[in-house]
């Protein structure tokens, strides 16, 4: 933990449109009378080294501005420490002012948490649209749970080789991903990616998806699910789960499954990292973490490593995206300060900072922040990251159990349904009985 001090502020900030003034106005908490006092915030202990010293400095810029006495900790994901923190907090009625959020949990906490309309409207306005996905997880009957957040926020796209594309499959993925241009993906579609799947297990270099429990398998097959436009439970909250949709992508995953690494149906979180680095594979879905790895461990596959976009299916094309925010305890002892360091933390300045921090692993959620320089500077190669934060927005950003009632797509999510299918009709189960076990799971959420 440390505290800031009083000390003055070097920093002077600009605006620079219009719309940036009109926002400041529609946010008369940012000016310094309202935010005098004490501070206490709790942030994402961030696994990229430096990412937590950039943010860090924006808050002590911002405290000594506004004269504030700022309090940090920094809690790590590890241990579920920070849900951990959140339910204690919540049933205590005390803790920190402001805390990380992620995907599910404001909603989670939503009885307890400040609204943040007042924030996050004027933010939309100044910053650009939020995607669909930060909407459904932060935003429940037109209350804004918490602050869309930078740091945390990702992507789990494609990372693929560039070589082992081309050796096997005759596929030039730079050629439909360039760096510096507009994708040129109208044939990068599930039919041509079971094709590339096929060759490059022929070739002995198969691609890495997880069909494990935990959170990477379970958004990768929530993205194919979602392409084919097949829901277990729809927005309503009616099961869906028998659907032709369902029916659909459960066929096109059996098919998928045996070209996958041998062992993908027992993977977790790093397994995928391991098997890129390893060499082994020829694609993994993943954020920057595995290029990051392999360009400290393995630089010879790095310069190899190229991030994209999920090919299309039937209903569209959908990219795995995971938001953070940042909410405010309803108990919280100085919200307005609060909203004051959250709407400076939400300036495309603070954010490009961030970004650059994180070496790209952050994605803000504003629309008009997906383009910023640090995705085409990365290297090697060149360029590597640049279709990263989808900046031509060609994908719809996703989660996977969406559009279901958060309550039941929170279990649809953690008991890692839609993996479990398929590696039981991949195992050879009945496509009837899997979908027959499956409808009974969610009947039993529904139940709880």
């Amino acid at each position: 933990m440390k505290t800031f001090g009083k000390k003055p502020s070097r920093r002077q900030f600009i605006g620079t449109t219009a719309a940036v003034s009109a926002a400041a106005l529609a946010a008369p908490y940012v000016r310094t009378a309202h935010a005098a006092g004490k501070l206490s915030v709790g942030l994402w202990d961030h696994w990229v080294p430096g990412a937590n010293d950039a943010t860090r400095t924006l808050i002590e810029e911002w405290a000594a501005k506004e004269k504030v006495e700022v309090t940090i900790d920094f809690i790590t994901s590890q241990g579920r420490k920070i849900l951990l923190t959140q339910a204690a907090e919540a049933q205590a009625g005390s803790g920190h002012d402001i805390l990380p959020f992620t995907t599910w949990y404001p909603a989670q906490f939503a009885d307890k948490l400040e609204a943040m309309n007042d924030v996050v409207e004027p933010l939309i306005a100044q910053n650009g649209a939020v995607n669909g996905t930060v909407n459904y997880l932060g935003k429940v009957d037109g209350k804004w749970l918490a602050v869309p957040a930078t740091v945390g926020s990702q992507m789990k796209g494609p990372c693929s080789r560039i070589d082992l594309l081309k050796k096997h499959a005759g596929i030039d993925i730079q050629a439909i991903y360039p760096a510096g241009a507009e994708p040129q993906d109208k044939d990068w579609n599930l039919e041509t990616f079971m094709k590339a799947a096929k060759a490059c297990h022929a070739g002995g270099n198969p691609f890495g998806i997880g069909l494990g429990v935990t959170s990477d398998s379970v958004d990768s097959v929530g993205a194919f699910f979602l392409a084919f436009g097949a829901e277990l439970v729809d927005e309503k909250g009616d099961i869906t789960v028998k659907s032709d949709a369902v029916r659909n992508a459960m066929t096109y995953m059996k098919e998928l499954g045996p070209l996958l690494a041998p062992d993908a149906p027992a993977w977790d979180d790093a397994s995928n990292n391991k098997w890129l680095v390893s060499g082994k594979g020829a694609m993994i879905m993943n954020p920057p973490s595995a290029w990051a790895v392999a360009k400290r461990d393995a630089p010879e596959i790095a310069e190899q490593l190229w991030t994209h976009g999920f090919p299309s299916g039937p209903n569209g094309r959908f990219g795995p995206f995971l938001p953070f925010f940042w909410g405010v305890w309803k108990f919280a002892q100085n919200k307005s300060a609060a909203k004051s360091l959250l709407t400076h933390l939400s300036q495309e300045t603070s954010a490009y900072k961030m970004v650059e921090a994180s070496g790209g692993y952050d994605i803000p959620a504003f629309a008009n922040f997906t383009k910023f320089d640090t995705w085409a500077k990365a290297e090697p190669p060149k360029g590597t990251l640049f279709n990263y934060p989808d900046p031509y927005q060609r994908q719809t950003l996703s989660i996977a159990a969406a559009p279901a009632p958060h309550a039941i797509a929170v279990q649809i999510y953690a008991q890692g349904v839609m993996p479990k299918m398929v590696v039981r009709h991949m195992q050879g189960e009945d496509l009837e009985t899997t979908l027959d076990w499956a409808e009974r799971e969610v009947e039993g959420f529904m139940r709880t």
